[in-house]
């Protein structure tokens, strides 16, 4: 028996749990860094709903952990949330866990807890591992007012978009990405929200974990020369610099002129056209600059 089982093994660790929904944070990596509170909690649940049984499984190998668990995730979500309730209602206890790190955060979850919460069943929260507070602990950027923006959307057009929504926003963003985007993302970010201090942190918790700091821009020509990372990606970008222009100076349409150019192959014109319409600056202008990074001056 090893001390957590020691630990864990008092009468109050056996008896049955309360009826409701337990929301409870796994490992995002490192499977050390789970509560002991959690270890109790999944062993005496009745039931735990999770993303992937199979990933779950590991951590219930690692502690011993023989409750059963059922799928819940995106495609089956709307099928399944209402038999969770039941349960829930005839006196189950459940547990939702993610794949890794603390549930509702870019997962479905949500939605189960605002039914549970209509239903008027009990929910609670273990607290645990974040990958993305963890990121912003690791990034250096500032951390006082931060803001979590999930994944942005695969196509670059949608994406600057959603980006540029979030420009004026006075806060460190945080973003998941995943490896083949990377670089158009940080290219688009560069465009959308200026060339600002940045993070790319992955593989958090793990043998192989990475923090790579500086502008980026200057992340996106490493990562361009590299080539994708492996393991899990969350970007952190800083909030917008004291007393920094609203409208787009020269460095940053040239640095939209450039993903445009040499990241998306646009023409000459086509870009300063594009740029022109995003920025709000003249086509004039924004063509001379454009020939300007063409030209290498």
């Amino acid at each position: 028996m090893t001390d957590i089982d020691n630990i864990l093994s008092g009468p109050a660790a056996t008896a049955p749990l309360p009826a409701g929904l337990y929301i409870i944070a796994t490992p995002i990596g490192n499977l050390g860094d789970i509560t002991l509170r959690a270890i109790e909690t999944l062993r005496r649940l009745d039931i735990i709903a999770c993303e992937d049984t199979r990933e779950a499984g590991k951590l219930a190998s690692a502690y011993g952990i023989k409750t059963t668990r059922v799928p819940y995730h995106d495609h089956n979500a709307a099928r399944e949330r209402p038999k969770l309730i039941a349960q829930i209602q005839a006196g189950k206890a459940i547990g939702l866990i993610s794949d890794a790190g603390t549930p509702l955060v870019s997962d479905p979850g949500y939605k189960l807890v605002e039914a549970a919460v209509a239903a008027g069943v009990m929910v609670t929260t273990l607290p645990g591992a974040s990958a993305c507070l963890s990121a912003l602990q690791l990034a250096a950027l500032p951390s006082d007012r931060f803001m979590f923006g999930g994944f942005l959307p695969p196509k670059s057009g949608a994406r600057q978009k959603e980006l540029q929504d979030l420009a004026a926003v006075p806060a460190t963003l945080i973003f998941y990405e995943t490896a083949p985007r990377l670089v158009d993302s940080l290219a688009d970010m560069a465009v959308a929200l200026g060339d600002r201090p940045a993070a790319v942190v992955r593989e958090i918790t793990k043998k192989f974990e990475e923090a790579r700091r500086g502008t980026l821009l200057s992340l996106q020509k490493h990562y361009t020369d590299a080539g994708p990372p492996k393991g899990e990606i969350v970007i952190v970008v800083g909030p917008p610099l004291v007393g920094a222009e609203v409208g787009w100076d020269d460095a940053r349409v040239l640095a939209a002129l450039a993903t445009a150019l040499d990241t998306h192959g646009l023409s000459v014109k086509d870009a300063a056209a594009q740029i022109a319409l995003q920025s709000g600056r003249k086509k004039g202008d924004v063509y001379a600059l454009a020939l300007q990074h063409r030209d290498g001056r």
